[in-house]
C-alpha cells in the first residue's frame, strides 16, 4: 500500500512539474538598447552632500540661536561666532572642490 501511494505521489509530482514547465510562458526577448548618443545625460551627483547638509544645519542652528529667548548661559555670542566661522570654512571648502 505504501509503495502504491508513494508511486502515485511521484507520478503526480512529475506530471505537475512537466505541466508547469510546459505552460509557463517564455521570458520576453529583451529589446535592443537605444544608442548611447540618444540616451539623456544622467545628472551628476553632488560630490559632497554631507557638507551641503552640514551647511544647512549650521544655518538653521544659527537662526535658532539668534532668535532664542535666552542666551544659553552666556555662551550664545561665542557659539554664534564659532558657527559663523564654521559656515565660512565649509563655504571655502566647497569653492575649492569645483
Amino acid at each position: 500500500m505504501k509503495t502504491k501511494l508513494f508511486s502515485l505521489f511521484a507520478v503526480l509530482a512529475i506530471g505537475l512539474a512537466l505541466t508547469v514547465s510546459v505552460t509557463t510562458p517564455a521570458a520576453p526577448t529583451p529589446k535592443p538598447a537605444a544608442p548611447a548618443a540618444a540616451a539623456p545625460a544622467a545628472p551628476v551627483p553632488e560630490p559632497h552632500p554631507e557638507i551641503r547638509d552640514a551647511l544647512d544645519a549650521l544655518r538653521k542652528a544659527k537662526f535658532h540661536m539668534e532668535h532664542a529667548a535666552h542666551d544659553f548661559g552666556g555662551h550664545r555670542v561665542e557659539a554664534l561666532r564659532a558657527t559663523d566661522e564654521a559656515i565660512r570654512q565649509l563655504q571655502i571648502c566647497m569653492q575649492f572642490d569645483k
